[in-house]
């Protein structure tokens, strides 16, 4: 007899996750080996928290997580999560219940960098020019830009024709590169999403309000930022995604889009305290990360080295966190 397609999904089951994941599977093995790793780490990871106050997230549950990340080539903090929520397996992995959470769900943090691109300045051409005579030394030809106005609109690297002209604030020297963004969560210092886009003026508050998108949700979240995202667009779209933007005030210029219905609560001042972390990870990224200089060339090749970077940071922060 044949069954009826019900699409209504049933709300109880009598089976556990460690029953559906069958015996034989490679990621029993790696189970017991962490297990038996993070039972020698215990009397460490009691070292790094208070006796009292409320309960935080198991340091084994974020390392197995991690661990996940790696073997399974995720590519984002934030697709894990996602992952996390309908893959059996991997909560199963992790220690998770079917209704847990793991990562912060309720404040966080962007902000972007730019990214030196792998070509230089004299490869900076214009789009309508015609081809050239022959270089007197074609490894480093000669180049006069004397008086030549050059912007993203008119000229293109030859060498990577995503890369655009930037600079990182008045006064300093231009240079072609891209614009790499974050998104951090403010418990423990994770980046929980990387992307990198073109370095327009706009970048920075595209990605973030992209961001913004990604952790709106029924609950209430802050997401913190620089005063680069406090302008009135910016801060209007996050309140329409219900998310309360602790950005900081910019009142250099122009009437700051944030008022003191944000900043008389106390949670604005440690959101301002907690995003500083974030260039923490910038700095990891662009040193031991070796992203000071990219080495690839073209939007998508570069997002994801940057992607791949960050996840090694997480794993490094998290071995930090369990190791002071």
């Amino acid at each position: 007899m044949r069954g009826d397609d019900l699409q209504q999904a049933g709300m109880y089951s009598y089976l556990s996750p460690e029953q559906r994941v069958p015996q034989d599977h490679p990621l029993r093995a790696i189970r017991k080996i962490a297990d038996a790793v993070f039972g020698q780490l215990s009397p460490q990871f009691d070292k790094l928290y208070a006796r009292t106050g409320r309960p935080s997230i198991a340091p084994e549950k974020l390392l197995r997580a991690l661990l996940l990340q790696v073997l399974y080539s995720v590519r984002s903090e934030r697709l894990l999560m996602e992952e996390l929520d309908y893959n059996m397996l991997f909560r199963w992995f992790v220690g998770l219940n079917m209704d847990d959470e793991l990562l912060s769900d309720e404040h966080f943090t962007v902000d972007g960098t730019l990214l030196e691109a792998a070509a230089s300045l004299k490869s900076f051409k214009s789009k309508d020019e015609q081809d050239e005579p022959p270089a007197d030394d074609p490894g480093n030809p000669t180049v006069n830009f004397h008086g030549e106005k050059r912007s993203n609109k008119t000229h293109q690297s030859a060498t990577d024709p995503e890369a655009m002209l930037c600079r990182k604030g008045k006064g300093k020297e231009a240079k072609l590169g891209y614009a790499g963004h974050l998104l951090m969560e403010n418990r423990n210092g994770l980046a929980v999403s990387a992307c990198v886009t073109p370095a327009t003026g706009t970048a920075e508050r595209e990605a973030g309000a992209a961001f913004a998108a990604e952790i709106s949700g029924s609950g209430r979240v802050t997401l913190g930022g620089d005063k680069n995202y406090d302008t009135h667009d910016f801060v209007a779209e996050l309140r329409d995604l219900q998310v309360t933007p602790h950005v900081a005030q910019n009142n250099t210029n122009r009437r700051s889009a944030i008022d003191g219905r944000t900043t008389r609560h106390a949670g604005y001042q440690v959101s301002q305290q907690k995003r500083k972390r974030i260039e923490e990870i910038f700095g990891w990224l662009k040193t031991v990360g070796l992203l000071r200089k990219l080495r690839h060339r073209g939007t998508a090749r570069v997002n994801w080295i940057f992607i791949f970077a960050t996840a090694a940071y997480n794993l490094v922060r998290m071995r930090k966190l369990v190791t002071v």
